[in-house]
């Protein structure tokens, strides 16, 4: 499940999970603290020339922006779980431990949906170059991938 299907955005329940609670923490206390903010502005006097008060609608216009967006990621989201009979393999949902045989370094990855990536913590996008060379791969399979380093070598060690 490498690219997204027309039904909608492939997402994993943790990731699903996250944006749920990242829209009801911005619909709440996001909201309020931008409503404290502009009510404080409001108060300092003449709306023309308040710098604090335009600075905080603007910043309420960036909050509302993306509360709409990640709305509308939620609206699409479709819930991938991982193939659990294919547990020798690298599939969507699945964390694996990967060599990178130019650097000797292994690295934790696990295949994720678009909008949940983080290489930081270990999350491929499942349309990255390096989670569609590597999904569906088996343990022990080594791959290669052009990435903007250049070509690299990829083993699954072992999906976990």
């Amino acid at each position: 499940m490498a690219d997204s299907t027309p039904d909608g955005e492939p997402i994993t329940e943790q990731g699903l999970q996250a944006l749920r609670a990242e829209i009801a923490q911005l619909e709440t206390v996001a909201r309020r603290e931008i409503a404290a903010r502009i009510l404080t502005a409001r108060g300092h006097g003449d709306l023309k020339e308040n710098a604090e008060y335009h600075a905080a609608k603007e910043d309420q216009a960036h909050l509302e922006t993306r509360i709409s967006r990640l709305r509308q990621r939620l609206r699409n989201a479709v819930v991938v779980e991982p193939d659990h009979t294919q547990t020798a393999r690298f599939a969507f949902g699945r964390t694996a431990e990967v060599r990178d045989e130019g650097t000797g370094e292994t690295h934790t990855w696990t295949i994720v949906g678009a909008a949940e990536a983080n290489r930081a913590q270990g999350k491929l996008s499942a349309e990255s170059p390096v989670a569609r060379a590597l999904i569906d791969q088996p343990t022990g399979s080594t791959v290669e991938v052009t990435t903007p380093r250049g070509v690299r070598r990829l083993t699954v060690v072992r999906v976990v």
